[in-house]
């Protein structure tokens, strides 16, 4: 598991790459956007179970792709088609590509953001105090967060400052991270969520569920990379939004489909993530921890796209710039 240093690094690398380029079911998914509006919902995060991945979430990325309708049905309403952005597995994404250059041109600018990709953020951890008054804790309590952006800047803030010495996800000495709703000009705002700032241990049933169940490794929960042919397809299916043409279901529905759009039988490609806006609960590999049916949650738009459209993001940081970061921070005067 990454120390904090090499988190605070990593995340301060990938800012400055940004300002320079850039269920039903189990139950398993905590629905905070579900809370009431002026109360307080206190959680716990986990590590991640991949021991490879330094941070403790996993960025999800996904593009929707609008359409007036499906392809047959007279009277159908618009769709949206929610496909992978390939830069959320490092590699370059083709209708990213495409739409970049549309933000040079102001009479372009609505439509590149309709296009660019939106980002949410896989957690996992413990729900230790519930606002949810109809939710029920499952038989495994390691619940799932699907955190929008606005919530992870501000958990992400708090890791860059450097009088938190310890993971907020230390079993021992960790932090709980209160997830606060109010609105703000009619629409849900979480800018007053914060950490707490008393350090607790796990009690010993959150201890023995970590011991039973295990953790989640969450880039299990990520949509399925799509292959070549998929990546052809979601091409396609982008020109064919962009024209204004209607949802194909005999071209494209075993491959993506609109959230409830049943087509029969179809393959079990990437396909099937696109009902879930934050977070694919089917996962495309076995886990650590038992996986979830999938549940719906509202789609959170990242407002950052004009900035992170001037040019590629890289995929990752050289290793001397890391390097060079981790020792500043080490070095960094503590304050008395």
């Amino acid at each position: 598991m990454a120390t904090l240093a090499e988190i605070r690094a990593k995340l301060q690398a990938a800012d400055q790459r940004g300002k320079g380029n850039f269920q039903a079911g189990d139950n398993a998914i905590y629905a905070h956007w579900n809370i009431p509006e002026g109360t307080t919902s206190r959680v716990r995060f986990l590590p991640d179970g991949n021991e490879k991945n330094s941070f403790f979430w996993v960025e999800r990325a996904m593009i929707k792709l609008p359409f007036a309708g499906i392809k047959g049905q007279a009277d159908s309403k618009p769709v949206i088609v929610q496909v992978p952005c390939m830069e959320m597995y490092g590699e370059a994404c083709p209708i990213l590509a495409e739409v970049r250059p549309w933000f040079k041109d102001p009479s372009l600018e609505d439509m590149g953001r309709k296009y660019w990709k939106k980002k949410s953020y896989l957690f996992q951890g413990f729900v230790r105090e519930n606002a949810l008054s109809d939710d029920k804790t499952p038989e495994n309590p390691i619940r799932r967060f699907v955190i929008s952006p606005q919530i992870f800047n501000i958990i992400k803030a708090a890791l860059m400052d450097p009088e938190m010495e310890e993971l907020p996800t230390d079993l021992q000495r960790g932090l709980d991270f209160q997830i606060i709703k109010t609105s703000k000009g009619g629409y849900a705002d979480y800018s007053t969520s914060k950490w707490s700032r008393k350090e607790s241990a796990l009690t010993a049933e959150e201890q023995a569920a970590v011991d039973q169940f295990g953790l989640y490794n969450l880039t299990d929960f990520l949509p399925k990379k799509p292959g070549e042919v998929e990546l052809k397809v979601l091409t396609e299916m982008f020109e064919a939004s962009v024209d204004g043409q209607p949802y194909d279901p005999d071209r494209w529905a075993q491959y993506f489909k609109p959230a409830g759009f049943n087509a029969g039988k179809g393959s079990d490609t990437a396909a099937g993530d696109d009902d879930v806006p934050f977070d694919g609960a089917t996962p495309a590999k076995t886990t650590t921890a038992k996986p979830a049916a999938k549940v719906a949650a509202p789609v959170v738009e990242d407002h950052d796209e004009p900035a992170e459209a001037a040019a590629p993001v890289a995929a990752n940081a050289s290793s001397q710039k890391a390097q060079d970061i981790l020792a500043m921070i080490r070095n960094r005067p503590k304050t008395a």
